[in-house]
C-alpha cells in the first residue's frame, strides 16, 4: 500500500512551527510581596466566609413588618415611645425629621430631634449570630444598633464626611472607627451585615472569652474585622454581659427607621 500524504497535517505542522508553544521556563513568574499578601488576605477572607456560611442555623425575623409585637421599650424618665410602623420618608418641611406613611413595612422613630423618644429592644434573645438589617436616617440623625443589647454599632448621618471618628456611621462605639465611609445620603436605605461572637462564661458565671465583632459590613463594604470587646458599650439594655441578649435600637437620639431584620444564630 502507498501512504497517502495528508496536506492538512502538513499545514498544522507548519502552523506549530510558526507559532511555537511557550516553554514552561517562559511562563515562570514570581509574584512580588504585595501581590502575595493580597492573595493571602483574599484566601483567608474566602475561607472565613465559607466557615461562617456553613456554621449558620435558620434565621429569625424579630420584626413582623406589621406591628411592634415582640418588642419592648427601655424606660427613660418621663419620655414615651415614638416608635410606629409604616413607610418612612423625609419630612419635606424639615429634612431632619421622618414621617411614617401607612401602617407597615418598617419600624420608624417619628421624632424631630434628640431626647424625644426611647430605645426599643426585642423580647427574643440570641448568642453568636449574623445580623442583617436595613436602616434609614434623617439628615443629621443619630441612632445605634446594640448587638445582644450591649455592644453598639453606630448609626449616624455621616454622608460625604472624609475624616471619620468613633461616633460616625459604622463605628463600633468606644472601640474602633470605620475603615471607610460607606454611608449613603439621608433618606436612603442602607444595609448592615454583622457577624458576632458572644462572650463565653464558665459554669460559675465567670467570663472566659470576650465578645467579638468578626465582620461588620455596610452597603457591601467591610468596616471592621475581628474587633474584640473587653466590655459592653454604655447605655445598653442592662449594662451587663451575658451569654445571650436581644437586639436594641437607640431611639432617644433622633429620627431613624429599621426594616428587613434577620438574625441567624451561629452554630457552636
Amino acid at each position: 500500500m502507498h501512504k497517502i500524504a495528508n496536506p492538512a497535517v502538513g499545514r498544522v505542522n507548519q502552523g506549530l512551527k510558526a507559532f511555537p508553544i511557550a516553554s514552561m521556563e517562559n511562563l515562570r513568574h514570581t509574584p512580588d510581596k504585595d501581590t502575595m499578601k493580597t492573595m493571602q488576605r483574599a484566601l483567608a477572607t474566602l475561607t472565613f466566609s465559607v466557615f461562617l456560611t456553613s456554621s449558620l442555623a435558620f434565621a429569625d425575623n424579630p420584626f413582623n413588618g406589621r406591628d411592634l409585637a415582640g418588642w419592648s421599650f427601655k424606660k427613660k424618665g418621663t419620655l414615651e415611645s415614638k416608635w410606629v410602623t409604616g413607610t418612612p420618608q423625609l419630612d419635606t418641611a424639615n429634612p431632619k425629621a421622618l414621617k411614617a406613611r401607612g401602617r407597615g413595612g418598617a419600624m420608624v422613630n417619628v421624632v424631630t430631634g434628640h431626647g424625644q423618644s426611647i430605645d426599643i429592644y426585642s423580647d427574643q434573645k440570641w448568642g453568636s449570630s449574623r445580623i442583617e438589617l436595613e436602616v434609614l436616617v434623617a439628615k443629621g440623625a443619630n441612632s445605634g444598633i446594640y448587638v445582644m443589647g450591649e455592644y453598639e454599632v453606630q448609626v449616624l448621618d455621616s454622608y460625604g464626611k472624609e475624616k471619620l471618628g468613633g461616633g460616625d456611621m459604622g463605628a463600633i462605639y468606644g472601640a474602633q472607627p470605620p475603615r471607610t465611609n460607606a454611608c449613603k445620603k439621608p433618606g436612603e436605605w442602607q444595609k448592615y451585615e454583622i457577624d458576632f461572637l458572644a462572650p463565653k462564661f464558665d459554669t460559675s458565671g465567670k467570663k472566659t472569652a470576650n465578645a467579638k465583632f468578626l465582620v461588620v459590613k455596610l452597603n457591601g463594604k467591610i468596616l471592621h474585622e475581628n474587633v474584640e470587646m473587653k466590655g459592653p458599650t454604655p447605655s445598653g439594655v442592662t449594662g451587663r454581659e451575658a451569654a445571650t441578649g436581644p437586639i436594641m435600637f437607640q431611639g432617644d437620639h433622633g429620627p431613624v427607621a429599621y426594616r428587613n431584620i434577620k438574625i441567624t444564630p451561629l452554630k457552636k
